[in-house]
């Protein structure tokens, strides 16, 4: 009987060792900020989270089970590059707006696939990806070419940012 006692022990240790990266990556915090797209005569904002740093980035809506109509999560780079995303233990699914550093939409990925590793985005230079619920685009009737406003670009751009 002296084994008994331990294996509850060794089973709660190897839980534990399995929810170690899990518990790690969601203790990412983020900035809160506001976006708003002008599309058309129609202006839409959004409260987003920021994802600047590296460890943000990686995190991203991961893990998360819900999100609201108008939020959604701001993906920072600079300088601009070609980004690829995926839906990597990302349960919501979403639609992805690649933002030019002028600001316009590049293009949108449209109701992307919860859970899959298929890399997802435009072959043109982007500073900014912006995540939202799928169908928002739809529902919004967003474009490429419409106009995101937020600091990080264009002429509203400000030092550091």
């Amino acid at each position: 009987m002296k084994g008994v006692g331990r294996r509850p022990a060794a089973r709660l240790l190897m839980l534990a060792l399995l929810l170690a990266p899990t518990t790690a990556a969601a203790a990412e915090t983020f900035q809160v900020g506001t976006v708003e797209i002008q599309s058309g005569a129609e202006r839409h904002r959004f409260q987003v989270e920021l994802a600047v740093t590296q460890a943000q980035q990686r995190q991203g809506l991961m893990h998360r089970l819900t999100l609201g109509e108008n939020e959604g999560m701001l993906f920072l780079y600079a300088p601009p590059q070609r980004i690829r995303m995926w839906m990597k233990d990302t349960y919501i699914p979403l639609d992805m707006l690649f933002i030019r550093p002028d600001g316009t939409i590049a293009a949108i990925a449209e109701d992307t696939i919860p859970l899959s590793l298929t890399p997802i985005g435009p072959d043109v230079y982007v500073n900014g990806v912006l995540e939202v619920l799928a169908g928002t685009s739809e529902r919004l009737g967003l474009r490429p070419g419409d106009r995101v406003r937020h600091p990080h670009f264009g002429a509203e751009r400000g030092p550091g940012q």
